[in-house]
């Protein structure tokens, strides 16, 4: 009894790692290139867009919310960012102000309409969802803006010592994040919300401000994430970020936060991140469908929410 006890503990701490060891190791002996250094520097580049999402999405979940407007907040900011980011017309500063800014704002919107008049996260992101990319589609009037500056460009295809940048930009997010939720004072106050808000208030925690917080940032990163993805394609577009919500709550989820809130680490979601990454990857070099991932992508979530619940 002691044993089976035993297992299914290290099974529930490390299983996640066995789990992508072993995708690794099939995908490696299915496809040999996959190994080659350009090809794990292309999975970290296209990663790093999805986990700088995650993060945001981390935090929203670990408060027992959801967030559905990310991706057209990523779009809204693209968008925004870019038409200031043409050749000879502003410094660089400032396209990249005003896609943060742009991101901030709605998150703020999105958490402040959750906490102060409670309504469920589910509808508010849904209908921002919505608002966000309806506003891009007016403010472009359904093109995409291009001509961006080389400069603004070089956040998305840039190297700094060999690294591509955007991969340096997700890993001081993930820093910054794993900072948050282990050091910091806030960090307890979003596990406290989330694990269970009414205790959380009566031991002093400000929980609007936790959630209107957690929204926020959510935003913000979505903002960083547009900004990021816009100048590695070189160009944005209305349509930019359909489905990443997807991907990055699945992502979170694999990576074995609680939808239910107050359990889940940022360590979980990079790996989570990781293996939908390595999946699609792999999948292309094996030369299958990409309508495949989608599918091999909701089976994995439903097993991680499966098994989560037998924990």
């Amino acid at each position: 009894m002691t044993n089976k006890l035993t297992l299914k503990k290290y099974l529930s701490l490390y299983g996640l790692y066995f789990a992508f060891a072993l995708l690794i190791i099939i995908i490696t002996v299915l496809s040999p290139s996959f190994l080659k250094p350009t090809n794990l520097l292309n999975i970290l580049r296209q990663t790093s867009i999805n986990g700088i999402i995650a993060i945001g999405m981390t935090l929203v979940i670990l408060t027992g919310g959801i967030d559905l407007s990310v991706g057209s907040i990523l779009a809204l900011s693209a968008v925004l960012a870019t038409s200031f980011a043409h050749t000879g017309e502003h410094s660089l500063i400032v396209p990249v102000f005003v896609g943060l800014f742009v991101g901030l704002l709605f998150g703020f919107i999105n958490g402040f309409i959750i906490a102060w008049y409670k309504i469920a996260p589910f509808i508010v992101t849904l209908a921002m969802m919505t608002i966000a990319r309806g506003l891009a589609l007016v403010y472009t009037n359904g093109r995409p803006v291009i001509d961006l500056s080389d400069i603004y460009t070089k956040i998305g295809s840039g190297y700094v010592a060999g690294i591509p940048i955007p991969v340096i930009i997700f890993i001081l997010i993930v820093l910054a994040g794993l900072f948050l939720l282990k050091y910091a004072k806030f960090g307890r106050h979003i596990y406290a919300t989330g694990g269970n808000e009414l205790a959380a208030k009566i031991s002093g925690v400000n929980t609007r401000r936790v959630i209107i917080w957690v929204y926020s940032l959510a935003g913000l990163l979505s903002g960083l994430a547009g900004i990021v993805l816009s100048a590695r394609v070189m160009s944005a577009s209305p349509a930019t970020g359909q489905g990443y919500e997807l991907d990055a709550i699945a992502a979170v989820v694999i990576g074995g936060t609680k939808l239910t809130g107050g359990v889940g680490t940022i360590a979980g979601t990079i790996i989570g991140a990781l293996i939908i990454g390595v999946m699609n990857n792999g999948l292309d070099l094996l030369n299958i469908s990409s309508y495949w991932q989608l599918f091999v992508k909701g089976v994995i979530i439903l097993l991680a929410v499966i098994l989560d619940k037998k924990k």
